[in-house]
């Protein structure tokens, strides 16, 4: 079966970027002037992915306020001939965007398991509401390119410093093709000695409907939270699962050093803002 569907959990409370995260999601934090969410539903519907489900919580309402209309605002933008008034326009017809509350904050597992029904008995891609991923392509896109051909659930890989994978769930398996792992285990957050390779969970799945059954029979880890990673450890035992080492750059705003990169980065590509702002970084450089 092909992917047509994508859930893009949301849920998480944000709590390293209080107080700015006290009344609005983390996922709606700008990189400049558009919300990291935007980016992630853009990827999805560059690869095709039209039908979205996107699990929030009590406090997220603001995410589906940024995707719904505000007619007297477009009435205005366009009386007044604003060029924003078209960027608008687009953002509401970019998906057919549906939501659903994760009731407690019980780990990324517990959220994915929420879109049980909206799903079925389909595929489904899985993109984490927090992270960008920047080429040529879309990441979750050359997922779906290899499930096409595999038929089995494709976690996207990112490769990092070995010093850095205890901050990542990190897989061990056999490379069979150019960029393509056949998996054979998982290790959260290992020391870099213990940790099998440096390829890294990057954000990004195409997950079969029997990760639901695997996530009702995970039992709570640390913070009493069901993690996504051993549901999948579970699914391993039945079936063949894969890792591609997708083409692309990972932006994770999950740490405030991480946001300040991202948007750091963004800025200097923006044609726009570009010059001006690396003239700018070039003079504080100097007094560095």
């Amino acid at each position: 079966m092909a992917v047509t569907k994508a859930v893009i959990p949301a849920a998480g409370k944000g709590t390293r970027f209080l107080p700015a995260t006290k009344a609005q999601p983390k996922e709606m934090l700008p990189i400049i002037d558009k919300p990291t969410i935007q980016y992630v539903v853009e990827e999805a519907v560059e690869a095709g992915l039209t039908d979205i489900l996107i699990i929030t919580s009590r406090e997220k309402r603001a995410l589906e306020d940024h995707f719904d209309r505000n007619a007297d605002l477009e009435q205005a933008l366009e009386k007044n001939g604003s060029p924003e008034y078209e960027h608008l326009r687009r953002l509401n017809d970019l998906a057919n965007i549906h939501y659903i509350r994760q009731k407690e904050p019980r780990g990324l597992g517990d959220a994915v398991y929420y879109a049980r029904h909206h799903v079925g008995d389909q595929p489904f891609a899985v993109l984490l509401g927090d992270s960008i991923v920047t080429g040529d392509s879309p990441c979750i896109g050359q997922l779906m390119e290899v499930y096409e051909k595999r038929q089995s659930p494709i976690i996207g890989l990112e490769n990092v410093p070995r010093e850095v994978v205890s901050r990542y769930g990190i897989v061990g398996g056999e490379q069979i093709e150019d960029r393509l792992y056949r998996i054979s285990h998982l290790v959260e957050k290992p020391s870099p000695d213990q940790a099998p390779t440096t390829l890294a969970i990057g954000a990004r799945y195409i997950l079969t409907p029997d990760i639901f059954k695997e996530i009702e029979q995970t039992p709570p880890g640390k913070n009493d939270e069901i993690q996504l990673t051993d549901a999948i450890e579970r699914l391993l035992a039945r079936r063949d699962i894969f890792g591609y080492h997708f083409l692309g750059r990972r932006h994770d705003i999950g740490s405030k050093i991480d946001y300040l990169r991202t948007t750091v980065l963004f800025a200097l590509e923006r044609q726009d803002l570009g010059p001006e702002f690396r003239e700018f970084l070039r003079q504080i450089a100097r007094d560095l």
